[in-house]
């Protein structure tokens, strides 16, 4: 029966995903050539094309959805402004029907992965319209003045309006054609040149703001990076308004909408190809305008892979600091060959540098097909001096490509060192010279330019937020710590949270600083000279000044971090600021500030934070961030509730595939309490709380844990009660923490409160809070209640032993607001209550010491209790008596 309702086409027409008005024009333009064809429309995004084709022009078409048509007898597919078959959509199945006759009408240039046609009539024209609408000429087809304005709507759009560097003259025949048809041009007017919107002005502003400049291979390329948490419509027509504005050679904006990025590329330079950088990320394009999509991945991974894509593609002399890897990965002699495999592994690397650190020289290097080859020989304890390649060249990092062409493929080097003053800066390979070499067809004859390229990064000067918002002590702290770079010849840069707070205008509590070169020597000699103690840590290459007043600041030399296995902590080597902040948790944490005295208060943003900051989302900096370390889910947790920010979508997608996999059943459970300490800690929890259970990371401390309303109405109470606790500004420190942990084991059977002990490996101290007092203070809770109304004496009894995260714990417990108060009574007034007398007051009186002082002073503070013995005459008189009437004295 639905087989009867279904389309018979012989002839199908198609063109990518989101369509732009030339693959309208291109496949109403095939309708002239085949009229009985159907017409796949495979829809679009910009509004204004969806518009104008729904409402004005959609009856020109013979459309068809895909779902409704039997593909049965259809023999020609006729596909337009494609050749890529991952652009296309409803025709899959299609494409393997054998005999399958294929024709391509399209604008772009070939590419490798093209879809095989029979007959494929494509030319670098502007437009895929002005290609078919040739072939209509030619034919002399008729068309209307409505056809006519489609066609030429899909010429003037895609040469923005014959402006690109990509427009042929064939293009202004064809839309003059166009014209004599009838074309309307007000029509094309009012759809192609369009007036900005007022959202659209946001979004335009918003990528001005973010641009940076990256100079690569000597050319400036432009990238602006923002997000958006829903569709902007014309985004192409926005960026193409930037270029204009700006009159940039090259531009890409990559923006995060939703869950997809999106980048627009364009370009007016011959060193770049655009179209082929997009459609190795899966797009497509040419030289001058093209565009791709990307799922899955964050807004750092992007702007990264298509930097890597840039260095690669752009046309230009480069120098040996420019092609080598830095920090380069050594071993030294006498370590085994099963070791340099291990190391090979670990860092993905095919040769290592074979360096003896003690005498800090370089000996030759070892490649992996060498120690493969000795593992199987059975030959890895051997170590790898005694294969090594001894055969040593070098370059300086101011090399040009000619003298690493020399020694490397002349001296049959795999790899080269880059040495500077006996110190190894990095490595260049065989690989990346020979990569080199083909992109830009060398000739070791030439004469050629040094072109250095500088650091890819985003930098502003913030010395006004500085002055403005750090104390004078602060201030002054930095400068002496710039001061003490300079006297040492190091790079300073204090980074992370101090940054990140101090630009959303936060209390800063601590002070990090990464030195690049060693920071425990930077920490000694500061210290010194400022008067300072300081604590160190050889493993991780830390050390804390602790300044006189208790006040202390973090030092860390630059580090790169690898895991053995997921879940373990980090193993650290000293590294370079950009990857001491690429190791880092999430974007809004890898902003650093220049101490350095030349560039003093620079803000360095290599990963979007800044950007994150203004959008209020957490994001990871890689895809595998919570395989490597499960805790980061509990701060992105803690830092989206702290700041108010929401957890990026890619990023809540990876957080619940690391709960999925299960990455914590290896995780120490030190680490997960130290994480939830820090959650619980907090002004207010309870949104974490729920965005924890959201992911199901409740069950990460016990199967059988539930986190139901009548917890959460108690989590309610629990932040009423410290908040009351807080506005009476006591000076007692309780952990604030563990009264939400108390409240998350209320309905929890002891066995279960065992097992989370257990599982988070609490302290016996902590332990005995938890489980031990807690039990007392709710049964006690119990008595309270069952014998209420109390009198002072017994409710001061009941209480006083109980600490003071246990009473507000009961506090919070307690339904009865009669007794909340009695107890907040006890807590703020009763407690304090103290006989006036002391022991040396009852041997005055002549009373022997012993258990009976106790109980004297007991019964005097039960009086007081009760407003009685409010002078310390009277309390002498009350104890005189008791003791005569108990013939304690004569």
């Amino acid at each position: 029966m639905k087989k009867k309702n279904k389309i018979l086409a012989r002839t199908i027409i198609t063109s990518h995903v989101n369509a732009d008005f030339d693959a309208i024009g291109a496949m109403l333009a095939v309708q002239k050539l085949y009229p009985d064809a159907v017409i796949i429309f495979p829809g679009s995004q910009e509004k204004s094309l969806r518009d104008f084709f729904i409402s004005s022009m959609s009856y020109l078409f013979n459309m068809a959805d895909p779902s409704m048509i039997d593909f049965s007898e259809t023999t020609t597919l006729v596909i337009v402004d494609t050749r890529q078959k991952n652009r296309l959509t409803g025709v899959s199945k299609l494409l393997e029907k054998n005999g399958l006759h294929i024709e391509i009408y399209d604008h772009h240039p070939p590419m490798t992965e093209d879809i095989r046609a029979n007959v494929d009539i494509s030319k670098e024209y502007g437009a895929t319209t002005t290609i078919l609408s040739e072939i209509l000429q030619e034919k002399q087809i008729a068309l209307t003045p409505e056809e006519a304005t489609v066609m030429a709507l899909g010429i003037y759009e895609d040469t923005g309006l014959f402006t690109y560097s990509s427009t042929t003259q064939a293009d202004f025949i064809q839309a003059g054609s166009l014209l004599s048809c009838g074309a309307s041009l007000n029509t094309i007017a009012s759809l192609v040149v369009k007036e900005i919107k007022a959202e659209q002005v946001t979004w335009l502003n918003e990528l001005l703001n973010e641009m940076s400049v990256h100079r690569i291979n000597g050319v400036d390329v432009n990238i602006s990076t923002i997000s958006s948490p829903s569709y902007i419509t014309d985004l192409a027509s926005i960026v193409q308004k930037i270029v204009r504005m700006e009159n940039l050679d090259i531009f890409f904006a990559i923006v995060l909408m939703g869950s997809k990025i999106d980048i627009i590329a364009r370009n007016r330079i011959p060193e770049v190809d655009v179209g082929k950088i997009m459609s190795e990320l899966g797009g497509g394009g040419h030289a001058y305008a093209a565009s791709t999509r990307i799922d899955n991945q964050t807004l750092p991974q992007v702007e990264m892979m298509l930097l890597d894509k840039l260095k690669n593609e752009v046309k230009s002399i480069q120098v040996a600091k420019t092609l080598m890897s830095s920090p380069a990965i050594t071993i030294e002699p006498h370590a085994s060959c099963k070791d340099a495999g291990k190391i090979m592994t670990r860092y993905n690397v095919n040769t290592l540098l074979v360096v003896d650190i003690k005498l800090n020289s370089y000996e030759g290097y070892i490649t992996r097909q060498v120690v493969e080859k000795s593992l199987f020989h059975k030959l890895a304890r051997q170590p790898v001096s005694e294969y090594m390649n001894s055969e040593i060249h070098f370059v300086s990092s101011d090399a040009d490509v000619a003298e690493i062409e020399l020694k490397i493929i002349e001296g049959k080097q795999r790899i080269i060192p880059v040495i500077d003053d006996s110190h190894i800066k990095g490595v260049i390979t065989r690989t990346d010279l020979l990569n080199y070499l083909v992109q830009h067809n060398w000739e070791v004859s030439q004469t050629q330019a040094q072109v250095s390229q500088k650091q890819h990064t985003k930098k502003r000067h913030i010395n006004n937020i500085l002055e403005n918002r750090l104390s004078t002590k602060t201030k002054d702290l930095l400068k002496a710590i710039s001061t003490t770079g300079k006297d040492l010849g190091v790079n300073l840069y204090v980074v992370g949270g101090f940054v990140r707070d101090l630009l959303l205008d936060r209390e800063i509590e601590d002070i990090d600083i990464v030195v690049e070169g060693d920071g425990i020597e930077f920490a000694k000699f500061f210290a010194k000279h400022q008067g300072c103690r300081v604590n160190i840590h050889k493993k991780f290459g830390t050390a804390v000044i602790v300044f006189p007043d208790n006040f202390k600041v973090d030092v860390v030399s630059a580090r790169l971090e690898y895991y053995a296995t997921p879940a373990a902590l980090p193993i650290v080597e000293k590294s370079s600021i950009k990857k001491d902040l690429a190791r880092r948790d999430f974007t809004i944490n890898t902003l650093a500030l220049s101490l350095n005295q030349d560039s003093f208060g620079t803000l360095i943003d290599y990963f979007g934070a800044n950007r994150d900051l203004k959008d209020k989302t957490i994001r990871t900096l890689h895809n595998l961030s919570f395989v490597e370390d499960p805790t980061r889910v509990f701060r992105a947790i803690k830092f989206a509730n702290r700041f108010g920010f929401n957890i990026g979508k890619v990023t809540s997608t990876l957080i619940k595939n690391a709960v999925k996999i299960d990455c914590f059943k290896h995780l120490s459970g030190l680490r997960v309490l130290s994480e939830l300490k820090q959650i619980l800690g907090e002004e207010n929890p309870i949104p974490a709380i729920h965005t924890m259970e959201s992911y199901g990371l409740e069950k990460v401390l016990n199967s059988q844990l539930l986190i139901t309303p009548t917890t959460y109405a108690l989590f309610e109470s629990v932040n009423k009660t410290l908040t009351w606790h807080d506005l009476l500004y006591l000076d007692e420190e309780y952990p604030r923490w563990a009264v939400y942990f108390m409240a998350l084991l209320n309905r929890c059977s002891y066995q279960v409160c065992e097992q989370i002990c257990h599982r988070l490996m609490i302290p016996e101290k902590e332990k005995r809070l938890l489980l031990g007092k807690r039990y007392k203070a709710e049964n006690r809770l119990n008595l309270i209640e069952s014998s209420y109304p109390l009198t002072r004496q017994e409710l001061y009894w009941g209480l006083i032993n109980f600490k003071t995260e246990c009473i507000l714990y009961m506090m919070a417990l307690t339904k009865d607001e009669a007794i909340r108060k009695a107890i907040s009574n006890f807590y703020t007034r009763h407690r304090y209550i103290k006989p006036i007398l002391c022991g040396k007051d009852l041997l005055v009186l002549g009373i022997k010491p012993g258990p009976v002082y106790t109980k004297i002073l007991n019964l005097i503070l039960n009086e007081k209790l009760d407003n009685k013995l409010e002078t310390r005459k009277k309390e002498i008189l009350f104890a005189t008596q008791y003791a005569r009437e108990n013939k304690l004295i004569d």
